[in-house]
C-alpha cells in the first residue's frame, strides 16, 4: 500500500521514524526498516518506532523499536520520550504508560516541554546484561586499544561503559564496532566512552548496536550515569553531555533510573509505495 504516514522527531538529534499502528496493523520486515532508514535513498533514521494497541489495559501504547540494521530491540529511552512528547498531547494529559519489550515505562513532560521517563530498573548481574561468561559488571576484563576496564549495565538493553580521560579523542567509529560484537555480548551490546568532568557533569559518546554513532542515546545516558555512579566517580544526579546535547539522569535508591530531556517533531510525510509496509 502507498502513501502510509509517518512522523519524523527526533530526541538531541538522536531521531526516528514513527510509524502510527493503532488503528491499522502495519507489518514491517528487516529490509523495510533498513530501505526507510537509510539516508540516502529512505526517510532517514537511527531507529524506527512502530506504535501499536497495548494489550491488558495498562499501558497507552505499545512502542516498537527497530535499530537502522532492521534488528528489533527492547528499549530506546529517546525514542519513549519522543513518543510520550508525541502523545500526551493527543491524550491531553501530562503523565502516561508505554508498554515495551523491556516493560512497561511511566513518562511525564512538564510545561517546558521536557519529557522524563522512568526507564525501570537497571539490572546489573552478569545474567542479565546478558554476559557470555560469569564475570564482575563494574570491571570487565575486556580492552581494546586505548578502551579497557569497562563496566556493564543493563538498561533494557545492554551497555559496557568505558571511563577514558578524553571521550572526544576515542576513535569510536574504529573501536565501536569490534567492541559491539565482543564474544563476550551474546546479544551485542551498545558502547559507550565517558569522560567524568564533575560528580555531576559527564562527557559521553555512544556506539549503539546496529546504528553506529548517534547523537544522542538516552539509555547509554543512564548507562554511564550508573556505571560512573558505582565506580564512585559520580553522584545519583547528573547531566551527560552527548554529542546532540545534554540528558538529565537520576539513578533512584530503588534502582530505577529517570531519563529527562526535549523531544521534538522534525516533519512529517508519506511513505512512497516502495517504502511503505
Amino acid at each position: 500500500m502507498g502513501g502510509l504516514p509517518f512522523i519524523k522527531m527526533h530526541g538531541l538529534g538522536n531521531d526516528f521514524v514513527v510509524l502510527d499502528g493503532r488503528e491499522r496493523p502495519i507489518a514491517i520486515e528487516a529490509a523495510r526498516v533498513r530501505a526507510i532508514a537509510d539516508r540516502h535513498t529512505g526517510v532517514g533514521c537511527d531507529q524506527l518506532i512502530l506504535l501499536e494497541r497495548a494489550d491488558g489495559g495498562l499501558a497507552d501504547v505499545s512502542m516498537r523499536i527497530f535499530n537502522a540494521d532492521g534488528g528489533e530491540v527492547e528499549a530506546c529511552g529517546n525514542a519513549s520520550r519522543c513518543v510520550a512528547a508525541l502523545l500526551l498531547g493527543e491524550l491531553g494529559r501530562d503523565h502516561m504508560v508505554i508498554e515495551t519489550k523491556a516493560g512497561l515505562l511511566d513518562a511525564e513532560a512538564d510545561k517546558a516541554g521536557i519529557v522524563r521517563v522512568d526507564m525501570g530498573r537497571v539490572r546489573l548481574d552478569w545474567r542479565d546484561i546478558p554476559l557470555k561468561d560469569a564475570a564482575d559488571t563494574l570491571h570487565l576484563g575486556i580492552s581494546l586499544g586505548p578502551l579497557r576496564d569497562p563496566a556493564a549495565v543493563n538498561v533494557g538493553n545492554p551497555h559496557a561503559v568505558f571511563f577514558v580521560d578524553d571521550a572526544d579523542g576515542v576513535d569510536l567509529a574504529r573501536f565501536g564496532p569490534v567492541l559491539e560484537r565482543h564474544a563476550q555480548f551474546p546479544e551485542r551490546a551498545n558502547i559507550e566512552v565517558a569522560q567524568v568532568l564533575s560528580p555531576t557533569r559527564i562527557r559521553a559518546r555512544v556506539w549503539e548496536r546496529g546504528t553506529g554513532i548517534t547523537l544522542a542515546c538516552g539509555t547509554g545516558a543512564c548507562a554511564v550515569l550508573v556505571a560512573a555512579h558505582r565506580r564512585g566517580l559520580a553522584e545519583r544526579k547528573a547531566d551527560v553531555v552527548l554529542d546532540g546535547g545534554v540528558l538529565t539522569v537520576e539513578w533512584l535508591k530503588d534502582d530505577h533510573v529517570l531519563l529527562s530531556g526535549p523531544a521534538e517533531v522534525s516533519f512529517t510525510g508519506t511513505l512512497s509505495e516502495t517504502l511503505s509496509p
